[in-house]
């Protein structure tokens, strides 16, 4: 697997309209909002517009046009104020957020968990998503280190991509979800493999498992993925890179079972979503385990099912992951999420 394959492996076009956003960690907790130039070299905070990401996502209405209107005059490269991006200054693009709920949209990859156990999988898996909602109050930012106590917490990544929604009522349904669907991100949502088995034997799901979720530099508007993001899917690979050598390329719009428009239906049947909402999507996997993996625990399975046991260590401190999206020109979309794992 090689990086040569994954350019042209990429078969779609991304649009030349869009808008791309990031957070500076300067201005407090919440971060000092940016417009992005589309190559990610430039970038121009807007105080008179909306000082936070949040406060844009609150107005999304009237806020996002004048937005737009400064990301045209930011590709003009006359605009004052502007400087240099530097993905190293950047927090997640919600450094905090009300609510983080992450899906498992492939359930190819959940089949393949408990098939390694030897469980059977429920046929309701494959008609109702699964669900949890994570801690949101202190996300990493894409260059941040991956802080663990101990190697023996079984230190794994997941590559995922994530949407943010403004107000979305109860019970939405998925023909009307796309309209709320603002901003996409991609993801690391870190777990901690060794712990998860007593925590869920518990029957009240992750906690200590789950630690921060760190997101891509920037967020870009779906229109910037042109006809790379169609009905609720990202159509583009997910590249995973360990410690430098390519761990997995799976295509996101291949074998979702449940895309973003039902995730967001789903986990609105009984509450109301508030702006700000990010929803994830899982691990991405697929069927043709030529493309590789988006997380080592799904490598293990596949070693364990194959030879009975699995090969594949967990992250050690000092190992480095980088997750990241190409369009078809090999250009980044939203900037690589490049971390560290140390002992915290």
């Amino acid at each position: 697997m090689t990086v040569t394959c994954i350019h042209s492996a990429i078969k779609y076009s991304t649009g030349d309209r869009g808008l791309k956003l990031a957070t500076l960690k300067t201005g407090g907790r919440d971060g000092t909002l940016v417009v992005v130039s589309k190559d990610l070299s430039r970038s121009v905070a807007v105080p008179d517009i909306a000082r936070t990401m949040q406060g844009a996502l609150d107005d999304w209405e009237n806020i996002s046009p004048q937005l737009r209107e400064m990301a045209a005059s930011l590709e003009t490269g006359t605009l004052e104020g502007e400087s240099a991006f530097d993905a190293l200054a950047a927090a997640s693009p919600l450094p905090r957020a009300y609510h983080w709920v992450d899906g498992s949209a492939y359930v190819n990859h959940v089949e393949l968990v408990r098939k390694a156990r030897g469980a059977e999988m429920p046929d309701s898996f494959w008609h109702e998503p699964l669900v949890y909602q994570g801690g949101s109050d202190d996300f990493f930012g894409p260059r941040d280190d991956i802080l663990v106590p101990s190697e023996e917490y079984g230190i794994d990544m997941e590559a995922e991509t994530a949407v943010i929604t403004d107000d979305v009522p109860m019970s939405c349904t998925s023909d009307d979800a796309g309209q709320h669907i603002k901003l996409m991100m991609i993801v690391n949502d870190v777990s901690l493999r060794n712990l998860i088995p007593a925590e869920l034997a518990k029957g009240f799901g992750f906690y200590q498992s789950k630690p921060s979720t760190a997101f891509s530099p920037v967020a870009v508007t779906p229109d910037e993925l042109g006809d790379a993001y169609r009905d609720g899917v990202f159509n583009l690979p997910l590249i995973t890179t360990l410690n430098g050598k390519v761990f997995g390329m799976p295509e996101c719009g291949v074998d979702m079972t449940f895309n973003f428009h039902q995730l967001i239906a789903h986990v609105t049947k009984t509450r109301r979503l508030r702006a700000g909402t990010i929803v994830g999507s899982g691990t991405i996997s697929n069927y043709d385990r030529s493309r590789g993996s988006s997380c080592i625990a799904e490598k293990r399975m596949l070693e364990t099912i194959e030879s009975g046991k699995p090969s594949t260590p967990f992250m050690s401190f000092g190992d480095t992951v980088r997750i990241e999206m190409l369009d078809k020109d090999g250009n980044s979309i939203f900037g690589a999420i490049e971390q560290q794992v140390v002992k915290s």
